[in-house]
């Protein structure tokens, strides 16, 4: 994957988050106290980054709150959700909770490979929901046999609308069936470490899966491991940040709501005290420059990203750079819209 590729991954990643998090818009910080039961998400394989995220209320309250004005996009989305379920078997709308944890493999210099794998939790019998998957493809899937699950690998070679909001690419597709309601999707790589996970109860990813979920009350966390190839693989435009990001080891966030706002929260833990101070006197400095430039952006974006700087606010407590923003729900809405 060229560096370019990583950095759209990137974008959508965040998109997703930020999608997520809209989930709780115009209401108080949820009652329930976790993103994701520790069950799930401790069943992931090695990854190098986590996330963890409240899916449901990403369907049910967000699409209709934001979309309530736009009855005709409210309309097509949810077609589209009707038309992933008919192409592939699986209904994102009985799914509660995902746990995704994604792998980096580089393969030559300036190119990643990511593996990413999904467990997702619904209410749903998962074993029927595997049944759909195979009626769904008509035939055009294979079985194999691992520690006692079956797994199902799906060929689509398409272009698959998720969510009815942004199309991927997906080509092969491994699922299995954990248990009752937990489903495993990726890559077959990937679904047999679940599958090992689940049977040894060796979980692999304690630490992230801590920096995932320190916030309760986020509805979204996340975690990753930093590695010198990765950065290496990076073409982020800047010398002096790229100099100073080789000092960071991971980096762990969330997204949460308030009444009004969207907030998001990145922290990066580096290598020492004075490299956290480093970034941070340069990310001050990029912040007053990009309120320069950002003042020719023009519509619902440009008041979007004004905001999401001007509200933006950097601070050091040892060896960790925290970053924090806020934009609100009103100037987010147009963009859900397609304004």
């Amino acid at each position: 994957m060229k560096s370019k590729t990583v950095k759209t991954i990137a974008a959508t990643s965040l998109l997703m988050l930020v999608v997520a998090g809209l989930a709780l818009a115009q209401r108080n910080r949820p009652a329930t106290k976790s993103v994701a039961s520790p069950s799930l998400a401790a069943s992931l394989p090695p990854s190098d980054a986590v996330a963890l995220v409240n899916v449901s209320r990403v369907l049910n309250e967000a699409m209709p709150k934001l979309l309530a004005d736009n009855p005709t996009k409210l309309a097509e989305v949810n077609a589209e959700l009707d038309k992933f379920k008919t192409q592939t078997g699986l209904d994102p709308r009985s799914f509660e909770q995902v746990a995704l944890g994604f792998s980096y493999q580089y393969p030559r210099p300036g190119y990643t490979k990511v593996s990413t794998i999904a467990l997702a939790r619904g209410k749903f019998n998962a074993a029927a929901m595997v049944a759909a998957g195979r009626l769904a493809a008509d035939g055009d899937y294979s079985e194999e046999k691992y520690q006692g699950k079956t797994i199902y690998v799906f060929s689509f070679n398409r272009q698959i609308k998720m969510l009815g909001l942004w199309y991927v690419k997906i080509g092969e597709l491994a699922v299995t069936a954990l248990d009752g309601n937990n489903l495993a999707l990726g890559d077959r790589t990937a679904v047999r470490g679940a599958i090992d996970a689940v049977r040894t109860k060796k979980y692999a990813n304690p630490n992230l899966l801590a920096l995932a979920s320190r916030d309760p009350d986020a509805i979204v966390g996340f975690g990753g491991n930093i590695s010198p190839a990765l950065l290496d693989n990076l073409n982020l435009g800047n010398a002096t940040i790229a100099r100073e990001l080789t000092a960071v080891r991971q980096v762990y966030g969330t997204l949460g709501m308030t009444t009004t706002d969207l907030e998001l929260m990145l922290t990066a833990k580096t290598v020492d005290n004075e490299s956290a101070k480093n970034l941070s006197d340069s990310l001050e400095g990029l912040k007053m420059l990009g309120t320069f430039a950002l003042g020719r952006m023009q519509g619902a974006k440009g008041v979007l990203a004004r905001s999401a700087v001007d509200n933006l606010k950097v601070t050091i407590a040892g060896n960790e750079l925290q970053v924090r923003t806020a934009v609100g729900q009103s100037q987010v809405s147009p963009l859900m819209r397609g304004n």
